[in-house]
């Protein structure tokens, strides 16, 4: 275990380089500049008077952006290896650790719930249905998967938000509720985009689940549990959801990242101040430190918790070993 978990730990080095590297780089590709906005907006303000343009180039130097483009890469690298500094906002100047700091709960509680919702929908559905089989209640979970993949859940977020205000005058708050200050509140505002971002997960979770319970109950140590009188209860969740469990964590962990993408919509509809609401203001400012820096960070979180969901495999199943 201890030499599988080192190698690991060593692959997710040049794992994050590639992908910061490739965001490094297409982030820089996108037509316009951060050089350029700013100027442009400058102008528009009246920052500048009498007629005097804005001077690009010094602009341009005072950011870093005057020097090539893998010049700049080395230099945001070194500054994180050496000082743990993943830059600042070109616009605000504020720093991404600080924003970071600021917005990552938000974002974490909004994937956290739509997780637990998603499980407390899908496991329970795919095990009546897999037990169930070919009865109305299954026809029934079947056919919520398969709306639930079908319908786009920023669609369906869109909708909640236009009719309820175009019917009956209401619209969920769109000013930001801390958990600190309004604990029943603050759950109140998330739980809408949480339960569309659940449910949407729990389409693909329900129809897994069922096919792994059908799987798992056709095994002969299952037919040999009924034929001692077990009950059905010990022999569903005793017997043949424990051998679920460990595809389902895969599952589950491979989702995690998902679920933090899938913010990115909600936080934008429910204005949310999240992590997603902050790389897509930052991708509209050519914010270069911002989308580098979460994306560096984002990829870390991405590759622990597939660690992690590996390295659980062996304390939930002792019959299997690392080398």
């Amino acid at each position: 275990m201890k030499g599988y978990l080192i190698r690991r730990l060593l692959l997710i080095i040049p794992t994050i380089f590639i992908s910061t590297l490739i965001v490094f780089i297409i982030a820089r590709s996108i037509p316009g500049s951060a050089v350029e906005l700013m100027a442009t907006e400058m102008e528009t303000e009246g920052m500048i008077s009498g007629g005097v343009s804005v001077d690009v180039d010094y602009l341009r130097a005072k950011l870093g952006l005057d020097v090539p483009m893998h010049i700049q890469y080395f230099r945001w690298i070194s500054a994180i290896v050496t000082r743990g500094d993943f830059g600042a906002s070109l616009w605000t100047g504020i720093p991404l650790s600080e924003e970071f700091g600021l917005r990552y709960p938000v974002t974490f509680e909004l994937s956290l719930m739509s997780m637990i919702i998603s499980i407390l929908v899908a496991v329970p559905i795919g095990v009546y249905s897999a037990i169930r089989q070919d009865t109305a209640s299954d026809y029934l979970g079947r056919t919520f998967a398969i709306v639930g993949l079908s319908i786009p859940n920023f669609w369906v977020a869109t909708m909640i938000v236009i009719f309820p205000a175009i019917w009956w005058g209401w619209a969920p708050p769109i000013e930001y509720i801390p958990i600190t200050k309004n604990f029943f509140g603050n759950i109140g505002q998330f739980l809408i985009p949480a339960t569309i971002m659940g449910i949407s997960a729990s389409a693909g979770l329900m129809r897994m689940t069922r096919t792994l319970m059908l799987e798992v109950l056709r095994n002969d140590y299952i037919r040999t549990a009924w034929s001692k009188g077990l009950t059905e209860k010990t022999v569903v969740l005793r017997h043949a959801f424990r051998n679920v469990s460990l595809p389902l964590i895969t599952m589950l962990g491979a989702r995690i990242p998902g679920l933090l993408g899938g913010a990115v919509i909600m936080e934008q509809i429910f204005g949310l101040p999240g992590i997603g609401r902050l790389m897509v203001e930052a991708i509209n400012d050519r914010d270069y430190p911002i989308i580098s820096g979460v994306n560096l960070i984002m990829a870390a979180f991405t590759l622990v918790v597939i660690l992690i969901t590996d390295i659980s495999y062996a304390y939930l199943d002792p019959r299997m070993k690392y080398k």
